[in-house]
């Protein structure tokens, strides 16, 4: 942060996550146990916290009802095992759930309000359908402040395909299959494991073990993707192939100051530079992460130049699309979501914002020579959420030195020579 008390990224976990509805894997689990066993396995790694030193609890929903209702953050903490000292609260900033519970905490951590808070999200669509039993106020459609297209997620993606035709739909295919390999071959490599939480389901099979994602589809090819429906609009763009699936799963964070990380003997994996929340047309919600990195850029004093590795949560692939071509990074670009992304392993709404976090603090592990990072997501309702991390394991060189470099002028000659 500019001022204030240094605020770092401790450590994050998640659930795998699981296909929302009837057959999906989490159908027979309580949503507010989701992100109780994520909390436990989290204080699990970490036991050098004394529990009683947590200063608060920030979980987020969309959908804050049923088994997501009654103040998730003080609920879920004392499940967990935290001392009924420590309180919690819930929020609800759509997508963007998560990353507000760990940029609010963040910030009064900064002001010196807080040394340690656990900040996280969950969302179990099987049982909680995004807008279920929401009652939109008349006035949005009678005063046409927002247009109907504005409550489908799906429409404001088609929306950005006709603001922008250059971004076609044989493009969000391909960026929305190299997701699924991008991902698949992570998994291969054993990297994802290393930040997932097992969880026992129950079925009519009995029970189980949940220990990776459920919807992966790492064969999929641009033939199959061609051939599927587009349910938004007729001969539209947008399939179930480039959008993200319906998921339930949970994600929680361990935020701390840098001097309370030393106390207790935590290894800080990134460090909070900025963050930035900003609004945008409804009707393109998927354009509300560009404005707001741009904020959030700004205010660290950073052009997207700077930055080294790029997590952006794949809402649509148009969306992520609009905002590469916007920043001028190509489609495949070595910087951006080296692991795959929602369309690939799932958006479970509130929870998504602490996974890609988790993800880019990974990465900064992985390639030393990034200082910059960022973690971006569009929000329902025409937002976007924009974090700026450092890297705490920084060598002193420039991200295009290393290996990411290589990879872009690789990247960069391959486009020429198909040219």
């Amino acid at each position: 942060m500019a001022e204030g008390t240094e605020v770092v990224f401790v450590d994050g976990v998640r659930t795998p996550f699981g296909r929302a509805g009837e057959k999906g894997m989490y159908w027979g689990t309580r949503a507010d146990d989701l992100i109780v066993k994520a909390m436990i396995g989290l204080l699990e790694r970490n036991p050098s916290l004394p529990k009683d030193r947590v200063d608060d609890v920030a979980i987020a929903a969309t959908t804050q009802q049923g088994d997501q209702g009654l103040t998730l953050g003080r609920t879920s903490a004392i499940l967990a095992g935290l001392p009924q000292t420590v309180p919690g609260y819930a929020i609800d900033r759509m997508c963007a759930g998560a990353m507000t519970s760990v940029t609010t905490t963040a910030g009064a951590i900064a002001f010196g309000a807080y040394d340690v808070a656990i900040a996280g999200g969950v969302e179990h669509m099987g049982r909680h359908p995004m807008g279920l039993d929401a009652d939109p106020n008349p006035r949005f459609l009678a005063e046409k402040l927002v247009s109907a297209d504005a409550l489908n997620m799906g429409k404001t993606a088609e929306r950005i395909h006709d603001r922008f035709p250059h971004l076609t739909k044989e493009r969000a295919d391909r960026y929305a299959m190299n997701s699924q390999h991008k991902l698949a071959a992570a998994y291969a490599a054993g990297k994802i494991q290393k930040d997932l939480i097992p969880i026992a389901v129950r079925s009519d099979q009995g029970w189980g073990l949940a220990t990776q994602d459920e919807g992966m589809r790492p064969e999929t090819t641009m033939e199959g993707l061609a051939g599927l429906k587009t349910p938004f609009r007729p001969h539209g763009r947008v399939t179930a192939g480039n959008s993200s699936p319906l998921t339930d799963g949970a994600t929680v964070a361990l935020m701390a100051s840098s001097k309370a990380a030393k106390e207790f003997g935590l290894k800080p994996r990134m460090k909070l530079v900025s963050f930035a929340y900003a609004g945008v047309e409804p009707e393109v919600m998927g354009l509300g992460p560009i404005p707001s990195t741009d904020k959030a850029l700004r205010k660290a004093g950073l052009t997207i130049d700077d930055i080294g590795l790029i997590e952006l949560n794949e809402a649509f692939a148009v969306q992520v699309l609009a905002l590469l071509d916007h920043w001028g990074v190509d489609d495949e670009d070595p910087r951006v979501n080296r692991w795959g992304g929602a369309i690939a392993v799932g958006h479970p709404l509130a929870a998504s914002g602490v996974r890609i976090m988790s993800q880019l603090a990974r990465h900064f592990e992985d390639y030393p020579e990034v200082r910059y990072g960022i973690t971006a997501l569009c929000i329902g309702l025409g937002q976007g959420g924009t974090v700026v991390w450092e890297n705490p394991n920084w060598n002193g060189k420039k991200w295009n030195s290393g290996r990411l470099g290589k990879e872009a002028k690789e990247l960069a000659a391959r486009r020429k020579a198909s040219k």
